[in-house]
């Protein structure tokens, strides 16, 4: 056999051996007791926009395409969803301190009116979360008008 076709076996070998090793899963739910709702008003609208553009890398809750079966495809996605709890969860959000759900909701109005969120590399794939400009204008108005009512409540600093 010759060195490309060894090299390009090897490859095929450990491809399929990786598909063996699964990534942890993030198929909680979505809401419960320390869930965003516990600790702010969410209107139906704010949360269907959430479910549908933000969920899935920012809950306990992830609805996985397909290809998350195909590692390293996996591997990649659930270190991005990892990371993504990391900086927000909404399913934990209720257990976050004041200083941090404000820093939150305040990174949410920026992150959506600046387009940093959903990102571009999600919207590939899921064309579906693209924010629209009234969502757009809904999450941040949301996010802003929860910080001053947190804040209000003395649950939440303001800046």
């Amino acid at each position: 056999m010759k060195l490309p076709a060894r090299i390009l076996l090897g490859l095929a070998l450990t491809l399929l051996a990786a598909q063996a090793i699964r990534p942890m899963s993030n198929r909680g739910a979505a809401t419960g007791p320390n869930h965003l709702s516990a600790k702010a008003a969410v209107p139906a609208e704010v949360e269907q926009i959430l479910r549908r553009s933000c969920y899935d890398c920012h809950s306990n809750a992830t609805i996985y395409p397909w290809y998350a079966n195909v590692q390293p495809l996996g591997w990649l996605l659930e270190w991005h969803v990892r990371d993504g709890k990391k900086h927000l969860n909404f399913s934990e959000f209720a257990t976050y301190a004041p200083k941090r759900a404000d820093h939150a909701l305040e990174e949410i109005a920026e992150a959506v009116r600046e387009r940093h969120m959903p990102l571009a590399s999600y919207l590939w794939v899921h064309s579906a979360a693209r924010l629209s400009d009234e969502d757009v204008k809904t999450l941040a108005d949301w996010a802003s008008n929860t910080r001053r009512a947190l804040g209000a409540a003395g649950s939440t600093p303001t800046k």
